[in-house]
């Protein structure tokens, strides 16, 4: 991967778009937190912002003496939600001018932070062949996030995945919170079978496919060699010319539907995000329009 993803720049907008959210994600997708309470249990977990109708019984008076500001005392709740986190690091996803592995990264990021505000625990896998390799286990507070959101600069985007193979295998838990796929699921392999997994666990469960500039809108013409990013034994020699960019784009359009229907006929979410957008547009704009966020 070119370029560090994760960094303070990217952090403060983060935080500045938690702000302007503040409580109001939609239960990420499946509803759980319009129902959620914070348990009564003695253990301290974080602070967040006071809002106008919540229990005063809870403000800190102490923070408030210190910084004038209202502040919220929250504990841990035996029905906390676990959000978990699956990026595709196969060699596609370092494809194209558009950095879609530094995209992938921040939208995982981004979601992680929003999770964590809502006192959920984070948990973020890399997909590698048919295995699952864990980055961040049960993170849980922002304190938590600072010091272990960063470990994403460290993954490396190479070889081949197969989404299914490595989520199916895995303990997963039941009706617990959000499952997230990123990926640009340009594969031959099966990731269908994944998503009907994790439904069928009662989560909810978000597929996020990231495409490059180059992949949405190809430019080249004329006689090339293309050469497949995940096989270096696969190759094509073609003469790129306005019939063969119909083609592609008819093939592109296939591969988006193939995902985009699955997701809705199995009660999935499902979102395009083009890797050369600003991550917080992709949660001011498309996710506020698909009523994720509100």
């Amino acid at each position: 991967m070119n370029g560090i993803a994760i960094n303070e720049e990217f952090l403060q907008q983060v935080e500045a778009l938690q702000t302007v959210v503040k409580n109001n994600v939609a239960g990420l997708f499946g509803g759980n937190h319009q129902s959620k309470t914070y348990g009564s249990s003695s253990e301290f977990a974080d602070y967040r912002d006071y809002i106008a109708g919540d229990d005063i019984t809870k403000i800190d008076w102490n923070a408030y003496a210190r910084f004038e500001k209202l502040y919220l005392k929250l504990y841990l709740d035996e029905r906390q939600l676990h959000t978990k986190i699956y990026i595709d690091a196969s060699r596609s996803m370092g494809y194209g001018r558009g950095k879609k592995d530094i995209q992938a990264l921040r939208f995982a990021a981004t979601l992680a932070y929003l999770s964590i505000s809502e006192m959920d625990k984070v948990s973020v896998f890399v997909i590698r062949e048919n295995g699952l390799e864990e980055v961040i286990s049960s993170m849980l507070g922002k304190e938590s996030y600072v010091n272990e959101i960063g470990k994403l600069n460290q993954i490396e985007f190479y070889g081949d995945s197969r989404i299914s193979e490595a989520i199916l295998p895995s303990t997963v838990g039941f009706g617990d919170g959000l499952s997230v796929i990123i990926s640009d699921f340009l594969t031959e392999n099966d990731f269908e079978n994944a998503v009907t997994y994790l439904v069928g666990k009662k989560r909810d469960v978000f597929c996020a496919q990231i495409l490059s500039a180059e992949e949405l809108n190809p430019k080249a013409r004329g006689k090339l060699h293309f050469f497949d990013s995940e096989n270096s034994d696969r190759f094509y020699r073609k003469n790129i010319n306005r019939e063969i960019i119909q083609a592609y784009k008819k093939a592109l359009e296939y591969v988006q539907e193939r995902i985009r229907n699955l997701c809705l006929s199995r009660g999935a979410e499902y979102l395009l995000i083009p890797a050369d957008e600003p991550v917080t547009e992709v949660f001011f704009n498309k996710l506020v329009s698909m009523g994720v966020l509100k």
